[in-house]
């Protein structure tokens, strides 16, 4: 086995969110620092692809500016954010519905008129917009901590959602159909610890896309990185006493090794960690030569259908070609034969549109897109397993880029800190 010279303080296995954000702190309290990336670019789930003019990400993502850790990191003007509506569309039995946000105004003024807005009478009654205003001013309003307080019972986010007031239609109508692109899960099963902080996050931030696709937010990452400390295309093959092999045989030495990889991976590094299950969720692109809502808005189903929908080039121009609109539609589970077809017909009757000659332009499956987070569900997770080995993810914390990156700066702590830093 060969053995490689001048050794750094810190090798960081992984060039996700968790990876880039752990190593950018620990350079920063003076540490020298690797990043051993297997892939030819960093980002690990959140990265973007040219496809036949077209950027497709790799599953539907959308990044809030309101998360500590984003505002903290990545400056929005070097991402050229993109915002969605604030609010979004849901396709019913009786039709759409429209649920905008009262204290924002849209930046389009030529959003779909004759739907039914969020009013007493209409999809909500007053009992829910009373229950719904109390919700969202706790959550918007109440220092963080207080809703990360993790004593005492922890609740599903449907038994916590009727605790709060709320109707069984209103959630059906409103909730759910939201929710369940969030959390991947259409029982609202989630913890509600994990609900509050995501309801904050979106009253106080912008669901936006950047100007170059999601994998923008991983390279603007691995850019404020002192030069040559991401190394790609460097799988390693297992941890060892001093530091790591990779899969070429050759070994590396660090004082410390952070795995930030996704759940499998980490788990076979590391013997007997314990990794949560995970949601898998499918998106389907679609290419069309008209768009079929001519605004920056989700569109979701209460017939569970699909978990959303979106023209994505109404959100960002650059995802299409010029003459062209991209449409992206995500499913909960694994792409089976005719469930495209299926969800053609959905999308059909959602958007009110002939979806006959759409271009299915690819499909992406995404394993271990979000884990299961049900009660009770820590908030954070200590990031040391072992003396000199330490983990970081999303798996390790709520299921976001918040998490990931809150994630990651915990274990440069306890690295710098068992460092002597």
């Amino acid at each position: 086995m060969a053995v490689t010279r001048g050794e750094p303080d810190v090798l960081v296995v992984g060039g996700g969110l968790a990876g880039l954000a752990c190593a950018r702190d620990l350079v920063d309290v003076g540490l020298d620092v690797k990043v051993l990336e297997a892939s030819d670019e960093v980002g690990g789930r959140m990265r973007s692809d040219r496809h036949e003019g077209f950027v497709v990400d790799r599953g539907f993502q959308v990044f809030n500016t309101a998360y500590p850790q984003v505002r903290r990191r990545l400056p929005p003007r070097e991402l050229r954010l993109r915002p969605f509506t604030p609010g979004f569309l849901v396709h019913t039995e009786d039709g759409p519905l429209r649920f905008s946000d009262p204290t924002r105004r849209p930046r389009t003024p030529h959003l779909t008129r004759g739907l039914r807005d969020l009013r007493p009478g209409r999809p909500a009654g007053a009992r829910d917009l009373v229950a719904l205003g109390a919700l969202s001013a706790r959550d918007m309003l109440a220092p963080a901590r207080l809703l990360k307080r993790e004593r005492g019972e922890d609740r599903t986010t449907r038994t916590a959602l009727a605790a709060a007031g709320f109707s069984e239609e209103f959630v059906e109508r409103f909730f759910r159909p939201f929710l369940s692109g969030v959390f991947l899960e259409d029982e609202l099963e989630t913890s509600e610890r994990v609900f509050h902080l995501v309801w904050r996050s979106m009253l106080r931030g912008t669901l936006c896309l950047p100007g170059e696709g999601i994998g923008a937010v991983p390279r603007a990452l691995s850019a404020a990185l002192p030069r040559a400390t991401v190394r790609l295309g460097t799988p390693v093959a297992r941890l060892t006493d001093d530091g790591v092999e990779l899969a070429t045989g050759t070994e590396l030495r660090a004082r410390a090794v952070v795995v930030a990889t996704g759940p499998g991976p980490a788990a076979r590094l590391l013997p007997g960690l314990d990794v949560p299950a995970y949601r898998v969720v499918t998106t389907y692109y679609h290419a069309a030569t008209r768009s079929p809502l001519p605004e920056p808005t989700l569109v979701t189903d209460t017939r569970r259908r699909f978990l959303n929908s979106c023209v994505l080039s109404e959100v960002v121009p650059s995802y299409a070609p010029a003459d062209m609109s991209l449409i992206a539609t995500s499913v909960l589970g694994e792409d089976t034969r005719g469930r495209e077809r299926e969800v053609r017909t959905a999308l059909a009757d959602a958007y009110g549109a002939d979806t006959g000659d759409w271009d299915l332009l690819t499909v992406r499956t995404v394993p271990d897109a979000l884990p299961v987070m049900a009660p009770p569900q820590p908030l954070s997770r200590t990031a040391r397993v072992a003396p000199g080995r330490y983990v970081c993810g999303d798996h390790r914390a709520t299921g976001s880029v918040q998490g990931a990156l809150a994630s990651g700066a915990r274990a440069a702590r306890e690295v710098a800190r068992d460092l002597g830093r």
